[in-house]
């Protein structure tokens, strides 16, 4: 850290232009702080009452959210979905629009699905998408999958959107009916992965990035090296988002009875410009206003037309159906690790090894918790916080049953924590493997001298005292004793895979190095063991354990709504939900920074965060 201080000149003269002029400032400065003091009270008042109104919701019991007879539930899905949504009243509150969009939580989706097949007062299901859904490729299939399911009650699945995506569409082509907006469209060109790489960036700023990595595939330092993708890392990248993109052709052709060819031919040609173009190739059943899909629902649920539509949004079905009750059964531990993997107490955006350990520790030594799941949503992080979490995994099969439940990503260090499992179970669209490590010692000695005109001296006791110094290059023999540490750390990472596996460490050898892989792929080469989402986990767990009669219980353990909220009043996530609200979609490019600047010791990460659409 660097300190500069601005002393007064010697040499000032005080004179009485210098004197009345502060006063003014200060009379200046009174009456802006009166005006900023108003603007802050306002401020307070209308968080304050948010606040209110949040607590006053979240202590609103269940058993007050009624379904009505004749009703459809409603799949709003405007806001991320994230594998589990936690009891916050503050959840995803925006505090510069005031406004607050309800999380929702893959778990209690899947869950609310699944009840709502059997519930008597559910007719049928209305999806109304966003344009792009924020979640995985992995997510939409377990979404997807659930609807499927649902169908087989006999009940129906409509959905409506101004815009279909690809992962929209996707979601919604299992529906009985798709209707669409008639000024709108139905976006299918096929999909693409594009990486962003500042090699010329570091190169105008003087910053040398001084790689140490083991394997061809690790790619994840392309970006600081290369000006486009390597013909591996290009391998690979093709390989995963043409097995993604099979997959959805093949779903789709399944659901709505056309043809992969004609699907591919769709995409290549561009032949859904138009609304009219989807209804003509069969993509959807009807081009149709809200106001007629409206009539359309009264006069399939027999609703007089002076009447409204009995409905329920999915959050109050929700917060219903995923009651917490207490129950004396045999239990199955879910627990959920999400984000990138670090050393410490993470937070709930990153997998902290204290934290997740400690969970996977209490869970254990539980003696009702007969088996234990664990959800990877994780393109990796730190290799030790990754051992770290290896150990308790190890622990925990000892005495019991583990099955992990691969969500979008689980992936480097994200399988390095799944690998010591008795199963492993992903979707199709997972993005796993990438088993590899690497380094980057950035050599700032040139950013120093040439930006800032700064040069650094020194003294040390040691030859190796300033061996991860970033003003200075890494000597021969410096640069020898970190690639010798990071071979030592791949070898023990696919020494534990082939272990906990069953394969041979050759094996592993070939299918690691660094290279990313999709579940469909992962499957044929040994890494994972069924395909299947979180509900299919948990009872594969409970088989294991041989349950019949069982609850589940959750990882992490909710807190209070009131610790929630102090936390999220006077912590970082002040800061962050700022952020997240000014920066918009530019939010993710600042937790890629973000994460740079935090990571420490040899990394078993991804090669970047992958975004499919």
């Amino acid at each position: 850290m660097i300190s500069v201080t601005f002393a007064p000149s010697n040499h000032d003269k005080t004179s009485v232009f210098q004197i009345i002029n502060p006063l003014k400032i200060l009379l200046k400065m009174k009456f802006l702080k009166l005006v900023f003091t108003s603007f802050f009270g306002l401020c307070l008042f209308f968080l304050l009452a948010a606040v209110f109104l949040a607590i006053s919701a979240s202590f609103s019991s269940s058993d007050g959210i009624k379904v009505k007879n004749n009703s459809i539930l409603h799949l709003k899905l405007e806001a991320p979905i994230v594998d589990r949504s936690i009891d916050n009243p503050l959840a995803n509150f925006n505090p510069v629009t005031m406004e607050s969009i309800a999380q929702i939580g893959l778990y209690q989706t899947l869950n609310s699905i699944q009840a709502a097949k059997t519930d008597d007062k559910i007719k049928g299901i209305f999806i109304e998408p966003a344009t792009f859904i924020e979640a995985g490729m992995a997510t939409v299939e377990e979404l997807r999958d659930a609807l499927i399911d649902f169908k087989e009650s006999g009940k129906f699945i409509y959905s409506y959107a101004e815009v279909y995506s690809h992962k929209s569409y996707y979601l919604s082509s299992v529906a009985d009916s798709v209707f669409l907006f008639p000024e709108g469209m139905v976006e299918f060109t096929g999909l693409r992965s594009q990486i962003a790489f500042i090699k010329g960036t570091l190169e105008k700023l003087d910053i040398e990035p001084q790689i140490i990595r083991h394997g061809k595939f690790k790619s994840a330092i392309e970006p600081l090296i290369l000006e486009k993708m390597s013909a591996a890392n290009k391998e690979q990248t093709m390989t995963y988002v043409q097995d993604l993109w099979d997959q959805m052709l093949r779903e789709i052709s399944q659901s709505r009875g056309i043809s992969v060819e004609n699907l591919q031919g769709m995409a290549d040609n561009l032949s859904n410009r138009e609304a009219s173009d989807a209804l003509e190739n069969k993509l959807v059943d009807k081009l149709i206003y809200k106001d007629e899909l409206i009539a359309h629902f009264k006069t399939l649920l027999d609703v007089p037309e002076d009447e409204k539509i009995a409905s329920i949004c999915l959050s109050k079905y929700s917060a219903k159906v995923n009651k917490k009750e207490k129950s004396d059964a045999d239990k199955v531990a879910m627990i959920f690790a999400y984000g990138g993997i670090e050393s410490g107490k993470g937070d709930h955006e990153t997998i902290g090894s204290e934290s997740v350990s400690k969970m996977i520790r209490d869970a254990r030594e539980d003696q009702e918790v007969k088996a234990i799941v664990l959800r990877v949503n994780s393109g990796g992080g730190s290799a030790l916080a990754s051992d770290v979490i290896w150990r308790e995994m190890a622990l925990a099969k000892k005495e019991k049953p583990v099955v992990v439940s691969m969500g979008d990503v689980a992936a480097s260090g994200g399988y390095y924590i799944a690998c010591e499992s008795n199963e492993i179970l992903a979707s199709e669209n997972s993005i796993t493997g990438s088993i590899g490590v690497f380094g980057v010692i950035p050599n700032m000695q040139k950013f120093y001298n040439n930006k800032l005109g700064m040069t650094f001296d020194g003294v040390k006791t040691g030859n190796y005292a300033d061996i991860y110094d970033l003003t200075k290059p890494l000597s021969e023999s410096e640069r020898m004793i970190i690639q010798e540490g990071v071979v030592k750390i791949y070898k023990d990472f696919i020494g534990k895979v082939a272990e906990g596996r069953s394969m041979s460490v050759a094996q592993v050898d070939s299918i690691g190095e660094g290279r990313v892989w999709s579940g469909e792929d992962a499957k044929q080469i040994g890494l994972i063991d069924e395909f299947g989402g979180m509900k299919k986990a948990i009872k594969r767990a409970a088989e294991l354990a041989n349950l019949e009669d069982y609850a589940v219980a959750e990882y992490p353990k909710e807190k209070d709504p009131f610790q929630i909220i102090i936390e999220q009043l006077t912590g970082q996530e002040v800061k962050e939900r700022f952020l997240k609200s000014s920066l918009g979609k530019h939010y993710s490019v600042f937790k890629q920074i973000q994460t740079l600047e935090k990571l420490k010791g040899v990394q078993a990460r991804l090669p970047y965060q992958i975004n499919v659409e």
